[in-house]
């Protein structure tokens, strides 16, 4: 098939959709599909790339950037000239959906509705109507989690339609880390070290990570990079902590998976349900390292069991967030427990095979009259 997705933004941007989709597209290609994922440029020009055989990478000229959605007319150009199979739309981008329905052809739709809409409540309400329209069309929506499906006001009202599949990534290669690079990132602190990975966005509850820290005796690792880093900085200098608050910026895909393995403990303090899942946390179940995270209503814990793989606790509560903490890094047996088993939840749930194989069956089962 010719498998057309479409989404903001590719690889290098970084991002946990952007990762995902990326991740999808080289598979779909590896499996003998033909993908073209089309996307807007960072610039003002559009550049089209070549990743690997089967895999074409349109980067349409941006036009403008609104409510931190990037707009391009050229999308609009390029997509009346993809004929594709299989449309796969990934949400939320709402240019998106006026692109798949501006196609000259009926195509079959399938979309990941990797999040609701949460911040922008104006434009969700401008845009709630095409949202609607899209899902009614697809033939296929994939809700990232179970959680997420139930707690989506959008995804209820077409749940008969609705798939759940996990994003899936190479649990393999985090289960194991270069000893020396573990040793080194270790030997830099003398405290338990908590660890957060990701974009440093709104959404994350990261200040409220900091805020819990005073009652904390470990040292922070924060790896990423985004809009939020300088007042994070800030709260860290105020609170006192900045000693023990270390910004690490963006790490290198080499290295991360040594620096899941020298943590105690991962921390992914989401107060807002636009934390959908959480790709880092699986990550840091793959590498055998327990977390704690939030109740969102969302897959954050979905991946990670209370009780089970980690700790769950109320979002935006800074001391039970640092209550929780402070239990995991107390007790050794439980942390080797706890990591053990979401290192069995990540190869079971969370590969990127299974992600493939399951995805790849609902394009098998569509309805082409050609290939038929």
């Amino acid at each position: 098939m010719h498998i057309v997705q479409i989404y903001k933004d590719y690889h290098p941007v970084l991002g946990g959709i952007e990762n995902h989709v990326r991740d999808l597209s080289e598979g779909l290609t590896a499996r003998g599909h033909r993908v073209t994922v089309l996307v807007t440029n960072t610039s003002s020009q559009t550049e089209i790339e070549y990743p690997r055989k089967g895999l074409t990478v349109i980067k349409a000229a941006r036009t403008l950037h609104l409510s931190s959605t990037p707009l391009s007319i050229a999308m609009l150009f390029w997509s009346r000239r993809l004929h594709p199979d299989v449309v796969h739309l990934h949400f939320p981008y709402p240019p998106g959906d006026l692109i798949y329905h501006a196609l000259p052809q009926h195509v079959p739709l399938i979309v990941t509705y990797h999040s609701d809409i949460v911040r922008q409540r104006t434009l969700l309400h401008i845009y709630r109507p095409l949202l609607h329209w899209t899902l009614s069309r697809a033939t296929y929506i994939i809700a990232t989690s179970p959680n997420y499906m139930a707690s989506s006001p959008f995804l209820q009202r077409h749940s008969a339609k609705c798939k759940t599949i996990p994003l899936g990534i190479d649990t393999t290669r985090f289960t194991h880390a270069d000893e020396q690079q573990v040793a080194e990132r270790r030997a830099r602190y003398q405290r338990p070290l908590l660890l957060f990975v990701g974009r440093l966005r709104y959404y994350k509850g990261l200040h409220i990570l900091i805020e819990a820290m005073p009652h904390v005796d470990a040292d922070l690792l924060i790896a990423g990079s985004g809009p939020e880093l300088d007042r994070l900085g800030q709260q860290a200098e105020t609170l006192g902590i900045a000693a023990h608050v270390h910004f690490l910026g963006d790490i290198p895909d080499s290295e991360l998976p040594a620096l899941y393995h020298a943590a105690d403990v991962f921390v992914l303090p989401a107060h807002l349900r636009s934390e959908a899942l959480g790709i880092a946390q699986i990550e840091a179940l793959a590498s055998g390292v327990p977390c704690v995270s939030t109740e969102l209503g969302t897959g954050t814990s979905y991946a990670n069991l209370h009780n089970k793989t980690g700790l769950v606790v109320p979002s935006g509560d800074s001391i039970a967030l640092a209550q929780a903490i402070n239990e995991l890094l107390s007790n050794a047996a439980l942390r080797r427990r706890f990591g053990a088993a979401g290192q069995q939840r990540a190869n079971t749930l969370f590969s990127r095979d299974r992600m493939l194989h399951d995805i790849d069956g609902l394009y098998s089962g569509l309805a082409l009259p050609h290939l038929n």
